[in-house]
């Protein structure tokens, strides 16, 4: 192949002659066969080093793909939660359980399922080795969850420093899930929400901020009434996030009359306790 430079007006020219040499009476003659110039150069680059002898296979005749796992979407996700610094709410100190916290998070996020499905699923992502969770078993899962649970006091005061302050807005709400078991101490029946009626519940309320970030959870039987929630928050935002002012929105049915009245003395009590330096006024 001959590579040509011509220049005009300052800019030089490439040509690219496909062509071919042979004898004629004693003498070397050249004859061109084609211009390749319009070629990609990646092409040129082929057909050069294709006259030189160098053999070209298809890619896929030459790589064996052994195993293929998703990465993109868990490395998102895992990537948002290092942007929010949720580990560090979870544990300040690296460890395995805080690992498989994680993970089970980044999972309930992509694909949430049980936890033995769990296990099985997060292998065809990149997201055990990433976290070191490859031999983690559906037990283990669990028993990262009691170490989780464990510390729900002292992630949930971190998150109030983070989101809540004196005389902001607090959202306030319950929701409760049926459970399909027999074996939950919590699992009572009581009035569904989402319209499953013969199932036992479970009860959950949940604080936020006012833009909605959840700050505290709590789990009640099934049997409870919601208005009967209400005083478990108040005290946590009072005694245990020590907060002096805030504004509880809730629905009309949960802040009766009645319960308003129970709240002031409630909040009476807790204050005396706090300035005495108490902490188990509940």
């Amino acid at each position: 192949m001959a590579e040509i430079h011509r220049k005009y007006k300052d800019r030089v020219y490439t040509t690219y002659l496909l062509r071919r040499s042979y004898r004629q009476h004693g003498q070397v003659k050249q004859q061109t066969l084609g211009n390749l110039s319009h070629l990609p150069p990646q092409t040129i680059r082929l057909v050069r080093e294709s006259l030189k002898g160098v053999a070209f296979v298809p890619l896929e005749q030459r790589m064996e793909i052994t195993r293929s796992r998703h990465h993109g979407h868990v490395a998102a996700v895992r990537a948002m939660l290092r942007q929010l610094k949720l580990h560090r709410l979870i544990d300040p100190e690296p460890s395995r359980w805080r690992d498989l916290v994680e993970a089970m998070i980044v999972a309930r996020v992509v694909e949430p399922d049980t936890k033995l499905a769990t296990c099985r699923w997060w292998h065809a992502t990149t997201l055990p080795e990433d976290l070191g969770s490859t031999d983690a078993t559906q037990d283990e899962l669990y028993a990262a969850m009691d170490w989780l649970v464990a510390r729900q006091d002292r992630i949930e005061r971190r998150l109030a420093r983070r989101h809540l302050s004196d005389e902001g807005l607090v959202l306030y709400d319950v929701t409760s899930t049926s459970y399909e078991g027999s074996h939950c101490p919590l699992a009572r029946f009581g009035h569904s929400r989402d319209g499953k009626r013969g199932k036992r519940q479970i009860v959950f309320g949940l604080v936020t901020d006012g833009q909605g970030r959840p700050v505290a959870l709590e789990v009640y039987a099934g049997n409870t009434a919601d208005p009967h929630t209400v005083s478990d928050q108040v005290y946590k935002l009072k005694a245990r996030f020590g907060l002096r002012r805030v504004v509880l929105a809730a629905d009309r049915g949960m802040l009766t009359s009645v319960r308003l009245e129970e709240l002031k003395k409630l909040v009476s009590r807790v204050m005396k306790f706090t300035r005495a330096g108490g902490e188990n006024a509940k």
